[in-house]
């Protein structure tokens, strides 16, 4: 039996103290990226949304790299060698200020950093990785066609041999970061299979229109890769990997961050619906004081308490080396699903303001309809989960 003292008080921003289980040092690097988006983007963010421009992407870039936040997680070429844990709280804050700054942030370190980093030879991570890493060079990844995303083994962009050089063609379609990108990692249909290339973004041929007329991640720049008989030399392309194993390794960084991210919008939508509950009179009282307010309330809590536990836990067996994609999947599949209906629910809390860009719930919301489709849907990640379960593969 415990002997312990009394107990602490409830801390309605951490309902069962998850933060116990994090170190001082995982503490200070979720306040420092707290910090950096309630002063360099938060005051600017409803704007942005609004207008689908950020006034200067590659100075926020910059301000990422400055902070040591691209690429984090890798290990030299002037990366910072995190922890995923580390990475993982990162990506939470960046999502509780948008999914679109995140997403910037996640296809620069763990798609285009990630794939140089793991694929590439010495010579493009010295080219690249450096740069990168500060915010001084930006990265996008090219996997997603108009006609093919969840069966990318399908693609249509073709590199053909052409004495020592290569010769890409094809077009790639919702590529963040695209237009603003001085190198694409692009994936390609070869006579070897897939492969991948590093494409600096200047090469003649290559063109990155951006993608107007969104209505979620208006804050991020989303782009069209156009390839017409772009020419590079055979040490553009990674060396080894064959097959559709390079881009899904980098997919599954991607999708780990948004393990944690969509909790980050989730729980900025529950603390808006929290705050303005209990300032919000109807019939002589705070409607935080009527049961079927506080129903939803604790049923959001419960629910982001579980995706932040989930998250946790996926992030320690990364960092243990024990986490398999099939966990990931979990993951992606729970949290992101959890926390838009944490979002859909705190609209309806707000009543008409819950629409207002003075609030950040109509913002997430939309913003997590296109995180619940991107880097692998619902649908595909079910099919992870059931052929994970079954041993069947019922994608076909």
């Amino acid at each position: 039996m415990s002997t312990a003292g009394p107990l602490p008080p409830f801390d309605r921003n951490d309902p069962i103290g998850i933060d116990d289980v994090l170190s001082a040092e995982e503490k200070a690097i979720r306040g420092a990226v707290r910090n950096l988006c309630e002063t360099k983007v938060q005051p600017h963010i409803a704007d942005w949304f609004e207008s689908g421009v950020i006034d200067d992407p590659r100075a926020l870039m910059k301000e990422f790299g400055g902070l040591g936040l691209l690429g984090m997680h890798l290990e030299g070429y002037g990366c910072a060698g995190m922890s995923a844990v580390d990475y993982g709280l990162a990506c939470l804050e960046l999502e509780a200020c948008d999914s679109g700054i995140r997403s910037m942030v996640s296809v620069q370190g763990s798609l285009a950093m990630f794939a140089i980093w793991r694929w590439g030879t010495e010579e493009q991570k010295q080219e690249w990785l450096p740069g990168m890493a500060a915010g001084d060079r930006i990265g996008c990844f090219g996997l997603t066609e108009p006609d093919h995303g969840s069966d990318p083994g399908s693609m249509r962009t073709r590199a053909k041999k052409d004495g020592t050089d290569w010769v890409l063609n094809g077009r790639k379609m919702w590529i963040t970061n695209g237009t603003i990108a001085d190198v694409a990692v692009v994936w390609a249909q070869t006579d070897e299979g897939i492969r991948g290339f590093v494409v600096p973004t200047d090469t003649p041929g290559f063109s990155a229109p951006e993608i107007k007329h969104k209505m979620s991640l208006r804050a991020s720049v989303t782009s069209e890769l156009v390839l017409d008989d772009v020419r590079l030399p055979e040490e553009a392309a990674f060396p080894e990997v064959r097959g559709l194993k390079g881009p899904l390794s980098c997919l599954n960084e991607a999708r780990y961050g948004i393990v944690w991210g969509a909790m980050g919008a989730a729980r900025s939508s529950f603390d808006a619906a929290l705050q303005y509950t209990m300032e919000r009179e109807q019939f002589g009282k705070p409607i935080a004081g009527f049961q079927l307010t506080q129903k939803k309330l604790a049923d959001m809590s419960l629910e982001l308490i579980k995706g932040e536990l989930l998250a946790l836990h996926i992030g320690r067996r990364k960092d243990n080396g024990t986490c398999r994609p099939e966990h990931v999947s979990y993951g992606k599949l729970n949290n992101v699903r959890e926390a838009i209906e944490i979002c859909r629910t705190a609209r309806t809390m707000l009543g008409a303001n819950g629409i207002s860009l003075e609030f950040p719930v109509i913002r997430h919301a939309n913003n997590l309809e296109s995180v619940l489709t991107y880097e692998g849907t619902v649908e595909m990640h079910t099919l992870v989960v059931g052929q994970a379960l079954t041993g069947e593969a019922a994608f076909r």
